[in-house]
């Protein structure tokens, strides 16, 4: 099955993804529920639609922990969607959480070679995290664009012979 989506972001590319027969596993945070709600959704449906029909969910407690999660099933999976949000509050916690979990899943997916598609919101406030959480409403639907670039991803380094 080979699906043309296009993404919700303002300059996101038209991804052509096939993602039959792939294994994926999709990593959620469990903190702000209706957000990550959304977002799993997103990510559920947008490897729904490229064909992916082997996924598992793994919840963690929070962002911080999304790349303990991606170094652990890397080796599993075909590919893997990682899932959080992050809202600026009135202590430097926002840029530790963030910078860690950017920096980890990085690290991951270069060490590995294991796609990951990246769905960690990083907002000022509750309304940014809500418009991007693919909710009647919201303006964009990261959890969808994450599953989909990582499907994406792999597709174009298979296609280079890798």
């Amino acid at each position: 099955m080979s699906a043309r989506t296009s993404t919700t972001g303002a300059a996101a590319p038209d991804l052509h993804t096939d993602g039959s027969g792939l294994r994926a596993a999709v990593i959620a945070s469990q903190w702000h529920s209706l957000v990550m709600d959304g977002l799993v959704d997103g990510a559920l449906r947008g490897l729904a639609d490229a064909g992916v029909t082997d996924s598992q969910l793994v919840r963690v407690p929070g962002s911080f922990e999304l790349p303990v999660a991606c170094a652990r099933l890397a080796g599993r999976f075909d590919i893997l969607v990682a899932l959080g949000v992050v809202i600026r509050g009135g202590t430097p916690h926002f840029d530790y959480v963030c910078e860690a979990a950017t920096s980890g899943i990085t690290q991951v997916t270069v060490t590995t070679g294991t796609p990951i598609g990246f769905g960690l919101l990083t907002c000022d406030d509750e309304a940014q995290a809500l418009d991007r959480a693919g909710l009647e409403g919201s303006r964009e639907d990261k959890g969808f664009e994450a599953a989909q670039a990582a499907v994406a991803t792999l597709a174009a380094i298979r296609g280079a012979g890798c």
